[in-house]
């Protein structure tokens, strides 16, 4: 019978939740859930230098607001806790010793001086910068010596000089590294406190994690983690390296970037449900034409194999795609409480606003879109008249100004100003002139909105805006276009 799957979503608490790294969380989310698993959330929080303050909040609240719930962690618990690296130092320093005794790691007495000569002399000599192994062979009695005089010191891994380290992963395949190409890396610091390769290899073995999904940038650190867990004789786990999430063909994506994270595009009217669905697909292609997801249908779907090699590139465009999707499938009624702060934002008159949210869910790709498409019903903007001409609807200003001087009695005479009355009114006029539908509801938009793209036509606008407002706009258009 096959283990049970327990993966591990470990950030550090550093500031906002990068896309990058909520797709990792989520990766292993689903690779947990799609096994009937378990989830765990470990935060990683031992670089100090790094910490922001909030940080842990922002993961917490990120989680959760995207559905990404873990069966195990700090807040709950769990049977292999704590899951605040933070407290869990006491133990770390006591396996770097015992490999020490094994010969499988040693003591390093090398200070910033020499570390410092030695990396200029191999830049000098075109070698990439590694540790020379100055301290690999000092004699037991050279090394009590130090320890007794209170040398400070770092634990280095004792990495093997000859042959290779092999390791297998789900997404690259079979991957072979010479080990004399490998540097005796740090497990423990001169402040005693662990590295982070370390920590995550000692933390990952005691909470029991089968399957370690991160980002591809770890490849190279994977060699290093296979040969501590065979010093201590711990069974390695499946490794998943996921290709990186790219501005472009050379770029990474980075906060200077912009929209480089979770809380970026949410505070741009991104829903969240849209989000994820996005970041499913950076990198992670289903069988099947289906784009969008629901989280339970991802769980049901996944498949680790379906991750790429190729590096994901965030296209914006698509994320609007998807955003918009998501927006048109949303009930009238929860459009209009996402769409509310963002219509206050610039509507401060009476208004049918619940018509207003409804015109905009349909022509609404990005929430934060809202403010500038309905920027005109509180006050008129300045436009000018060539925006009467419209080769589409087969208008000009002077056929406008016929328009609306034959438009705008018939509107006054709508009692019960609704917007099927006013539809009714207009059409009534369109059959008795026998002009085209655009003769007559082309200029009523321009005249309402003064723009060319609006949520909704000339009928929905005097509609959301009222009959006062409405008939005032018309008549001033009436007014300046009979200048001509």
């Amino acid at each position: 019978m096959s283990k049970t799957v327990r993966t591990r979503f470990a950030p550090s608490p550093t500031g906002y939740m990068h896309v990058g790294n909520l797709r990792t969380a989520l990766y292993a989310y689903l690779m947990a859930k799609h096994t009937d698993g378990t989830f765990i959330l470990r935060i990683e929080d031992t670089d100090q230098e790094r910490y922001v303050e909030g940080a842990v909040d922002i993961i917490y609240n990120t989680l959760r607001e995207t559905g990404l719930i873990w069966d195990e962690g700090p807040d709950i618990g769990g049977p292999v806790g704590p899951y605040v690296q933070s407290e869990r130092m006491g133990m770390f320093k006591e396996y770097a010793e015992q490999l020490v005794k094994e010969g499988k790691a040693y003591y390093c007495f090398c200070d910033k001086d020499r570390l410092e000569e030695m990396r200029l002399v191999q830049k000098a000599s075109g070698q990439a910068p590694h540790y020379d192994g100055h301290c690999r062979h000092l004699s037991e009695a050279e090394i009590q010596e130090k320890l007794a005089a209170g040398v400070p010191y770092v634990i280095r891994q004792k990495m093997p000089e000859t042959g290779t380290t092999s390791f297998d992963d789900v997404v690259y395949g079979h991957i072979e590294v010479e080990n004399s190409t490998l540097d005796d890396q740090i497990l423990i610091k001169t402040d005693g406190m662990p590295t982070y390769n370390f920590a995550n290899v000692v933390d990952d073995h005691l909470m029991g994690i089968t399957h370690v999904i991160r980002g591809s940038e770890y490849l190279s650190s994977a060699p290093k983690y296979n040969l501590l867990y065979e010093a201590f004789g711990w069974e390695i786990p499946t490794y998943i390296h996921c290709p990186p999430v790219m501005k472009d063909a050379q770029n990474k994506l980075s906060k200077r970037n912009g929209d480089a994270s979770y809380q970026d595009l949410v505070a741009k009217g991104y829903l969240t449900e849209a989000v994820l669905n996005y970041i499913l697909l950076l990198g992670w292609s289903p069988k099947g034409e289906q784009e969008i997801f629901s989280l339970k249908e991802m769980v049901e779907l996944w498949d680790e194999h379906f991750i790429g090699k190729a590096p994901a590139i965030f296209d914006p465009q698509k994320l609007r795609y998807i955003n918009a999707e998501y927006i048109r499938a949303l009930s009238p009624e929860a459009f209009f409480e996402k769409a509310k702060p963002y219509m206050d934002e610039v509507v401060h008159c009476d208004c049918d606003r619940e018509l207003l949210a409804s015109v905009l869910q349909q022509r609404c790709e990005v929430l934060s879109d809202i403010p500038e498409q309905i920027d005109f019903i509180d006050e008129m903007p300045e436009y000018e008249l060539d925006l009467y001409a419209s080769k589409k609807m087969k208008t000009t200003p002077e056929t406008s100004k016929e328009a609306i001087n034959a438009l705008l009695p018939v509107l006054e005479e709508v009692q019960d100003w609704t917007r099927d009355n006013i539809h009714n009114a207009a059409f009534a006029l369109i059959e008795k002139l026998g002009v085209k539908n655009g003769y007559i509801l082309w200029p009523l938009r321009v005249a309402l909105s003064g723009k060319q793209f609006t949520p909704g036509g000339g009928i929905e606008l005097a509609a959301i805006l009222g009959k006062e407002k409405s008939i005032a706009r018309l008549k001033a258009a009436q007014e300046r276009l009979a200048q001509l």
